[in-house]
């Protein structure tokens, strides 16, 4: 059964019409993945970028340590306790715990004994801050990166923890410059969401059910076009995308003339040396969470007998 709540869902995610957007989830049997999906094929939305990145609330934190860094995601129910200082010292005790840790997955991380002494492990550490806060609190995601080779590790932390970022540079200049472009592209991919670094990172997989998605798309505008047209208009499609989700094909934000790529191309001729972007972690407070809305007007109308 469609009901309002997933159709609002669906319109705010894609930007179509509710009747559009109604029957796209009755055609998809309420699968609003697929729903949007149908809508592209249709012609009827954009391209969904807020798809999956539904607000939650709590904290990214990260720290830079010499040749390794680390980034955390913690969340708790509401935007009051994400900023109360009981919450944001449990988050820097977490980075601190990353930084002596040696696991490489979220339950050997919890079953850590608990560094400060306090507690057996991470997860009666949880449990306990839990208690206190008032609030359902979890431990998400961390990643490390371990500098291997001359260079260095760029860090921006965005809005006091809303989006954190860590971006390893390799490169043998000490240049200032060097660390300056790294704290400029950190903020461009906070800025523009990058989902890889370069062409060759792109999931194939990806580029397959994108292909599908604008074919249907393109078809659907242009029935009357040969084949050959319809391919070439996808393929300029996928180029197009391909520099908006690949950080280095992006335009850099600082310069629209150039590309990031381009940027950091001038950047090794000024100090003169070469210089490669190794790889970025981006993390987005409640990214892909599903936080819970309140229908204050169906519950009125459940609690006056209006409602099932």
């Amino acid at each position: 059964m469609v009901t309002p709540a997933m159709i609002r869902e669906l319109r705010e995610i894609s930007g179509a019409g509710m009747t559009d957007c109604k029957r796209a989830l009755e055609e998809t049997n309420g699968d609003l993945k697929e729903a949007v999906a149908y809508l592209r094929e249709k012609g009827l939305a954009a391209a969904a970028k807020k798809a999956g990145r539904i607000a939650a609330e709590g904290l990214v934190a990260l720290k830079v340590s010499g040749d390794d860094a680390f980034i955390v995601e913690v969340n708790c129910e509401t935007d009051f306790a994400a900023k109360a200082d009981n919450f944001k010292s449990f988050v820097a005790d977490v980075v601190d715990q990353i930084e002596g840790s040696k696991a490489n997955d979220m339950d050997a991380f919890m079953a850590e004994p608990w560094g400060k002494g306090e507690y057996d492990s991470v997860a009666d550490a949880l449990k306990g801050k839990i208690a206190t806060i008032g609030e359902n609190l979890n431990i998400r995601r961390f990643e490390r990166i371990k500098k291997q080779k001359p260079g260095v590790i760029s860090s921006y932390v965005h809005g006091g923890g809303a989006a954190g970022v860590l971006l390893e540079i390799h490169t043998d200049s000490a240049d200032p410059k060097v660390a300056e472009m790294g704290n400029n592209l950190c903020m461009q991919i906070v800025a523009m969401a990058p989902r890889f670094l370069n062409v060759s990172e792109v999931d194939q997989d990806y580029l397959e059910s994108e292909r599908k998605i604008l074919l249907a798309q393109a078809q659907n505008e242009n029935p009357d076009k040969p084949e050959q047209v319809i391919e070439k208009m996808v393929e300029g499609r996928i180029n197009k995308q391909l520099k908006e989700i690949c950080l280095v094909e992006q335009a850099y934000v600082k310069d629209g003339s150039m590309s990031v790529k381009a940027y950091v191309e001038s950047v090794s001729k000024e100090v003169g040396a070469p210089i490669t972007l190794v790889k970025f972690v981006a993390y987005e407070k409640g990214e892909g969470i599903e936080k819970k809305e309140d229908n204050f007007a169906e519950e009125v109308a459940k609690a006056a007998g209006g409602g099932n």
